[in-house]
């Protein structure tokens, strides 16, 4: 025969002096968290003429090419804007640094020696350590001060596969997978606070973002990155074949505009 199932009590001291500090300690930080984000953003810099101009250059050909199966723009027009975009692009006019001499090949501008990327990649590490920093001096205090405790139980049943999620720090094979630990409890909310979070401090929220508070890493290198160059060379020889693309697929919303006007109307 199994032995019934044994009952714990806890005491409520447990629940007034642990369980409420933790999630309040956690969601005070979180709001603490934002503000500090926010006080640590600087203004963006304005950009230099040359620059603004790179990449309006950009943006008007991609407006071109997305109007260019219904366009409103005459044929003449439009191939004359066209073929002096794709002009421009293939000599380097809209470069801020101005064409590149011969059939060299561009090298990506050093962040570290740009001044702005720098500020970028110092607000970004700045904002990653805000993130991090708070997060792992809670663990250690929840580790120092409350290891091995059992906070709440769970008031739903639930499988064996959630015992190593709610129980860490505590190895009993025989207790009821419902209960809670300490240090459990401090995932539980460290995930489970982002509603409260953007209800509090709105959508747009430093405190909520935990996927970037769990990957946070000064020293992160990708697309995201901040301060990220753009190689702008490249870019435009892209662009100007998809401009040589989409002037295939090119019609003018003018075509036979008196005919279908006529048929609309039943005139014709």
């Amino acid at each position: 025969m199994s032995s019934p199932a044994v009952s714990l009590y806890l005491d409520p001291q447990i629940r007034d002096w642990v369980l409420f500090p933790i999630t309040l300690v956690m969601i005070l930080v979180g709001i603490l968290r934002h503000y500090v984000v926010l006080l640590l953003q600087s203004p963006p810099k304005k950009l230099a003429r040359a620059a603004i101009r790179e990449q309006r250059a950009l943006i008007r050909s991609q407006v071109l090419r997305a109007t260019s199966a219904n366009s409103p723009i005459p044929p003449s027009y439009y191939r004359s804007i066209s073929s002096r975009l794709a002009a421009a692009f293939e000599a380097g006019t809209y470069l801020k640094d101005g064409p590149s001499e011969g059939d060299a090949p561009s090298t990506p501008a050093n962040p570290m020696t740009d001044p702005a990327a720098m500020d970028g990649m110092m607000a970004g590490m700045k904002t990653q350590m805000v993130m991090m920093v708070p997060q792992m001096v809670i663990m250690g205090w929840i580790n120092f001060f409350f290891q091995g405790f059992v906070l709440i139980k769970l008031p739903f049943p639930l499988t064996l596969g959630f015992k190593s999620m709610l129980q860490r720090g505590i190895e009993t094979p025989d207790m009821d997978v419902r209960w809670v630990s300490s240090l459990s409890w401090y995932f539980l909310n460290f995930f489970g606070l982002n509603g409260l979070y953007r209800l509090i401090l709105g959508n747009d929220n430093s405190a909520a973002d935990t996927s970037q508070t769990m990957m946070a890493s000064p020293f992160a290198a990708g697309a995201n990155q901040p301060g990220q160059p753009q190689d702008y060379v490249k870019l435009f020889k892209a662009e100007k074949d998809n401009l040589a693309f989409a002037e295939g697929l090119y019609s003018w919303m003018g075509d036979d505009v008196e005919t279908r006007l006529l048929r609309k109307h039943g005139k014709l």
